[in-house]
């Protein structure tokens, strides 16, 4: 080839963006359109099963942990009085009655309007407690209070005269702040998020790998290295498993919505604190991320892996991994500003499941952009490093596989 024919072989090559393009758009038609892709859809049914026996064990968890707490805005005395009436009658009683805490450093407008106690804090109080010892006044929701009408009146006739003899009438200033917005409604909320995310994730990513072993093994791979560069198959190749993926999802989606209209009021879902919304868009981009950083990491498994049962052997490790991730960021959906979740945050294999528990938590739409971005950086780097690795290993190419050609050559030679 003379020196012409290569330039004009050399402009002819496709870009990065136009040869991940033409990738992705060839394996996603081939999976969309394939007889497989039916049964692909019926997957879910064993993730559903997981799903509901977690969400057993996550009920029985949290029937089994306190109560909601009574912020207690009450003069300095009288508030003192009140909580250590409640631990006097729950050492005496048990842990039946709600759990009472002071308001620390409540303003002159929360002490005037003592329920809007429970929006300036964030929902962290159920209930809130005015007046005195003598005239209790209860402020929350209505179903709840009143629930908590006569464990009030007893503590606080304990606070007053220390005998539960004469109970004080507790008035109840009942408000439009709904159960679902406390603290705890919000991180069942968050954590069936998280749980949801982390099934499909790792249902999922694993179509990836397995891709990718296929065509390593009938040799279309070492054709796609030799004609684009190998960063463009392997962003080809993670977004057609994705579209896959939403594909899929989409379905599945509109099967539980059919669902749980057909349900009607029989299923009460706690509204997240930035809304349903804005939670389920928030969803479908960290279910992105989450797919993208662990596909990167099964890409660079398979050129590793020769056989099934090297790719088994190899992708064990990277999921107990993954799984105990999605612990941790459950942990740390607990431990809400604390160094904990903003550990979370920043590891990336844990960032999309902490940041979107966070959605469920916070109202604040910021953080989620500069989530988005780190997490995007390290998809990019994941992708670069997996490709290098893949090259190095399954095409003999780069410094390595120049070194064992150049021996061969003197070999040959000499």
């Amino acid at each position: 080839m003379s020196h012409g024919d290569h330039q004009i072989g050399h402009k002819g090559r496709l870009s990065m963006l136009a040869a991940a393009w033409v990738v992705a758009r060839r394996d996603f038609t081939a999976i969309l359109f394939s007889r497989t892709f039916f049964f692909f859809l019926l997957g879910p049914l064993f993730p559903v099963i997981v799903g509901l026996l977690a969400g057993s064990v996550g009920q029985r968890v949290d029937q089994s942990s306190a109560a909601p707490a009574i912020g207690v805005v009450m003069a300095p005395g009288d508030a003192q009085a009140m909580i250590a009436a409640r631990g006097r009658l729950a050492a005496r009683l048990g842990d039946g009655l709600p759990e009472m805490r002071l308001v620390k450093d409540a303003s002159p407008a929360e002490r005037a309007d003592p329920g809007a106690v429970m929006v300036s804090r964030k929902g962290a109080y159920a209930g809130v407690l005015s007046g005195s010892p003598a005239a209790p006044v209860l402020s929350g929701p209505g179903p709840r209070i009143t629930g908590w009408q006569g464990d009030v009146a007893l503590i606080a006739a304990e606070a007053r005269d220390g005998s539960a003899g004469s109970w004080p009438r507790v008035r109840l200033a009942k408000t439009a702040v709904p159960p679902q917005g406390d603290s705890r409604s919000r991180l069942r909320t968050a954590q069936g998020a998280q749980t949801l995310l982390f099934l499909l994730t790792m249902m999922l990513a694993g179509m990836v790998l397995s891709n990718l072993v296929e065509e390593k093994g009938n040799k279309i791979i070492e054709v796609l290295a030799a004609a684009i560069p190998m960063e463009a198959v392997f962003f080809g190749k993670l977004f057609a498993m994705l579209g896959v993926s939403l594909v899929g999802i989409a379905v599945w989606g509109g099967v539980g919505g059919a669902l749980y209209l057909s349900a009607g009021s029989a299923l009460a879902l706690p509204e997240p604190a930035v809304g349903w919304p804005a939670l389920i868009g928030l969803g479908v981009v960290y279910f992105a991320m989450a797919y993208l950083l662990l596909g990167s990491v099964f890409l660079a498994i398979g050129s590793l892996a020769n056989t099934v049962r090297e790719v088994q052997t190899l992708s064990m490790p990277v999921t107990m991994m993954q799984l105990m991730l999605f612990f941790f960021a459950t942990y740390a959906m607990t431990q809400p500003g604390s160094t904990v979740e903003m550990l979370a945050v920043i590891l990336p294999f844990s960032s999309p499941f902490a940041m979107l528990a966070r959605a469920a938590q916070e109202p604040a739409l910021w953080p989620h952009a500069a989530a988005l971005g780190w997490q995007a950086v390290w998809v990019l780097l994941l992708v670069r490093g997996g490709s290098a690795l893949f090259r190095r290993r399954a095409m003999k190419s780069g410094p390595q596989g120049q070194r064992r050609k150049w021996w061969e050559r003197v070999v040959v030679e000499g």
